[in-house]
């Protein structure tokens, strides 16, 4: 549903209930938080979740309303634990934690660090913010963009979780991640950040329909029927990232969830073209590495340009990544194998498909993984 359809329906809902009930005192307020809720309440229903009736709230809605307030109380508490007195490096953790409802384990083996060591973390910060009576008080909007990389990354950690298969609740935690982000940009509709990781998120999940096979397994990106793809979905995609780009200041880089949108939307485009754009997905993950270098980057980095080019120059980014850094890290075995496959080194590639299975936390991924080992096998028997 776009904002102009949720504005509509407040317009509708106005015409039936004020006549009645009387205008209220605030007019364009109640239209904003009747439309927010209209938007909150569809994106819920997309991810199956309970959908209160829109006039349930009516009563309260007709009293005076704040049209600055942030319309949801998770949301509210994401912004409360981002308080720039918190360490930096424990914000996220802290959020996942607190507000969604995530074990250490799960956010260690997210952030690759021990369960133990992450726990002590968050026991650490926890005892820190006793200590020093930091104040849980909800930000004014003049607060928030101070707090907002922390809320962001929250936001994309969650739907990263899910996808990994590193959660237990995987497709609650997507569409968690998905309604927050999109009441998010609803908030904050300035902050091209915000518009980039709503838009992020709206390409990927998108795709849910396609991303398993009927019994189970993984299907890759590039491999997906398209036909199963949400197409309206995706076009409010494209108009988010379009609104995003026009916020941005000439001659600077967008920021991370830009350029991650930005990658989602070439992608996207094998709807219209049949066809991906590798060479321009390459270069957008360099332009990635160069304002948020990561492993994961370095890793879709290799990949794409082993399929822009040839496997043998994929194989050689991914020589270029810090060795200790790959070593857990399953994507990095899993790329490595199809590479390797593609250049003929069908041993080698076992080795390193048999590695990436056995770091495997997500079941479909796991499966397809075997299902590339067999058929190797299969040809080398």
């Amino acid at each position: 549903m776009s904002a102009e359809d949720a504005l509509a329906d407040a317009f509708r809902t106005a015409l039936e209930t004020w006549p009645e009930r009387g205008v209220p005192k605030n007019p364009e307020a109640w239209l904003l938080t009747v439309s927010r809720n209209r938007m909150r309440d569809h994106y819920k229903s997309a991810a199956n979740r309970t959908r209160a009736d829109l006039t349930d709230g009516m009563a309260v809605a007709m009293t005076d309303i704040d049209p600055d307030a942030i319309p949801d109380k998770r949301l509210e508490l994401l912004f409360v634990c981002a308080h720039p007195a918190i360490d930096e490096t424990v914000r996220t953790p802290m959020i996942l934690q607190t507000v969604l409802g995530l074990q250490a384990s799960e956010i260690g083996r997210a952030f690759l660090v021990p369960e133990a060591a992450m726990a002590q973390r968050l026991v650490r910060a926890k005892r820190k913010i006793k200590a020093s009576a930091i104040p849980f008080a909800i930000p004014c909007r003049t607060e928030m963009p101070a707090r907002l990389e922390a809320v962001l990354e929250a936001i994309y950690g969650a739907y990263a979780l899910s996808i990994d298969g590193v959660s237990a609740d995987a497709d609650d935690l997507a569409s968690e991640a998905l309604y927050l982000s999109t009441l998010l940009a609803e908030l904050l509709p300035e902050q091209a950040e915000v518009l980039g990781l709503a838009s992020l998120l709206s390409f990927t999940c998108a795709r849910s329909a396609a991303r398993h096979s009927r019994d189970g397994v993984l299907v890759p990106l590039d491999e997906q029927d398209v036909r199963l793809w949400d197409a309206r979905m995706i076009s409010r995609a494209f108009s988010l990232l379009a609104a995003a780009q026009a916020l941005n200041v000439v001659d600077e880089l967008p920021g991370r969830f830009q350029i991650e949108a930005a990658i989602q939307e070439v992608h996207s485009e094998r709807l219209s073209t049949g066809v991906t754009n590798w060479p321009m997905i390459s270069r957008l993950y360099e332009a990635l590495i160069r304002i948020h270098p990561t492993i994961g980057a370095g890793v879709a980095w290799a990949a794409s340009v082993g399929m822009a080019i040839d496997a043998g120059e994929g194989l050689k980014c991914l020589g270029k990544l810090e060795p200790a850094a790959i070593e857990q890290f399953q994507p990095a075995w899993a790329t490595r194998a199809r590479l390797l496959e593609l250049v003929g080194e069908r041993e080698a590639a076992l080795k390193a498909y048999r590695r990436a299975i056995d770091l495997s936390t997500n079941i479909p991924a796991r499966r397809y993984l075997e299902m590339q080992e067999r058929r190797i096998k299969s040809k080398t028997a």
